[in-house]
């Protein structure tokens, strides 16, 4: 199988001649995990891509990718190595499938193509593969059926019908919570395992650790450390590295044990709530109540309905028993909703500048209004004039946290706001919002899968289990 990869000298620059990746230089091969972990906007994904040949149009590379000892063709011959001796697991594992066909016949149509096997023989092993991977039950389903962690398993499962040498995996944990981030980790370390080169770009630390092998931090383009990953993650030599590792919310210092203000009046309250879809009870009696000030988090994993409770308090959703009481006498507008994945929250074509116009002619806002928030948020300028794909996450999501600030709100929903940033990022955003509440009085619901998150930053943390809402004890 090989697939020992060298890359030389490896340079991306932008179209003005700013360079995005900086003179790269390092090695990978079979059984060893590779893995570049750092901040949004490092260049970690353009590395990956520079790989595959499939760098945007205005971008120039230079330098050599080296496969097994031959430098990798251009252009059209190199895109025949696809899927043959180079495979990718993007971000979203929806991306590297189609929505049009049924898991097994994926699979099975892979090995049939790529590996030659004859239509009965490709059923066979495309049934084996998922078997592995415990995706027996999902044959006939379809992408949109699968939860997050089950797309990411049929992506791996498609993957490994191909048999390439070498995978590439580009953030393959982004938006799963911690088990099957966890589960995602472990299943790309035993590719590894199994004699493939695996190549891994993260901003999570737990998955580098988990992923072990040769661990490369990257800042602004280059590589600013590397080494063996547990003697790294634990003896830091590099300031930044020591800053990524110290911005883990399981290294945050706990909350002050005095006693804090009490919350104020409840902005939102619930009693007996429950929702049901498609006859499945989703939530059933839950008693929630978020007071002025108050920070509460609510934990649980994907699909536990985290998300229903906040949409159900918000009005987006109707219960199916119980009530929602919101303070009486305000506009809807004043609750407010922060997305787990920014750029879902924008218009893809408009520019912020656009964005926050379009909403000060909707609700007549002051321009003051938006300049002092800027200021608030650290959100330079010249940042307006971006639109959504030019930014970074952290970026994006200060911008639609500064929209929602802008209506005043008596409360906030922040759903998983940031389970897909950086640590540096992530913890600057979290801050943020503790910050928030307290300086406008704001009540916050806070749904996460971060249960060290989940501590640092609320008054109340909650657990959903079985339908079911319970205390998991007090933040401090």
């Amino acid at each position: 199988m090989s697939g020992h990869v060298q890359l030389r000298g490896l340079t991306v620059r932008a179209a003005d001649g700013t360079p995005l990746v900086e003179n790269l230089s390092l090695a990978a091969r079979p059984g060893t995990p590779l893995v570049l972990l750092g901040e949004t906007g490092s260049g970690k994904s353009l590395v990956l891509q520079a790989i595959m040949g499939a760098l945007p149009p205005r971008l120039r590379r230079t330098g050599e990718v080296v496969l097994d000892g031959q430098p990798l063709p251009e252009g059209r011959a190199r895109r025949g190595l696809w899927g043959r001796r180079i495979a990718l697991l993007p971000q979203e594992p929806w991306l590297a499938l189609d929505p049009t066909m049924r898991a097994l016949a994926q699979v099975a149509e892979v090995c049939r193509l790529v590996r030659g096997m004859p239509p009965p023989a490709s059923r066979a092993e495309a049934e084996r593969l998922l078997r592995d991977l415990g995706l027996e039950g999902v044959a006939r389903l379809y992408p949109f059926q699968l939860s997050g962690g089950m797309a990411q398993r049929l992506a791996l499962a498609v993957l490994r019908a191909a048999d390439a040498p070498l995978l590439l995996a580009d953030e393959p944990t982004k938006g799963l919570d911690a088990e099957r981030r966890d589960e995602a980790a472990l299943r790309l370390r035993d590719e590894a395992g199994r004699g493939r080169t695996v190549i891994a770009v993260t901003h999570d630390i737990g998955v580098a650790r988990i992923l072990g092998g040769h661990l490369a931090v990257m800042l602004e383009g280059q590589v600013v450390e590397q080494g063996p990953a547990e003697r790294l993650l634990a003896r830091p030599a590099q300031d930044y590295t020591r800053r990524l590792v110290a911005a883990e919310p399981a290294q945050w210092p706990m909350p002050s044990a005095a006693p804090r203000r009490p919350a104020g009046e409840a902005v939102v309250a619930a009693r007996r709530l429950g929702k049901r879809f498609q006859g499945r009870a989703v939530l059933e009696d839950v008693d929630i109540a978020v007071g002025r000030g108050e920070t509460v988090a609510v934990l649980g994993p994907s699909g536990c309905g985290k998300t229903t409770l906040g949409d159900l308090l918000l009005g987006l959703l109707r219960p199916s028993q119980g009530e929602v009481r919101r303070l009486a006498g305000l506009a809807p507008w004043r609750f407010q909703k922060l997305y787990q994945d920014p750029p879902s929250a924008f218009a893809p074509h408009q520019s912020m500048r656009e964005a926050l116009r379009h909403l000060g002619r909707r609700h007549g806002l002051a321009p003051a209004v938006f300049g002092g928030l800027l200021d608030r948020l650290r959100l330079p300028p010249a940042l307006l004039d971006r639109r959504p794909a030019e930014l970074s996450g952290g970026e994006l999501q200060r911008f639609a946290l500064l929209r929602a600030l802008a209506l005043d709100p008596v409360f906030l929903f922040a759903d998983e706001p940031t389970s897909r940033l950086d640590p540096i990022t992530q913890r600057e955003v979290a801050l943020l919002l503790r910050e928030l509440v307290t300086e406008r009085d704001l009540g916050l619901l806070l749904v996460t899968h971060d249960a060290a998150l989940a501590r640092r930053m609320a008054d109340r943390v909650f657990t959903i289990e079985a339908a079911r809402l319970s205390p998991a004890g007090c933040a401090g």
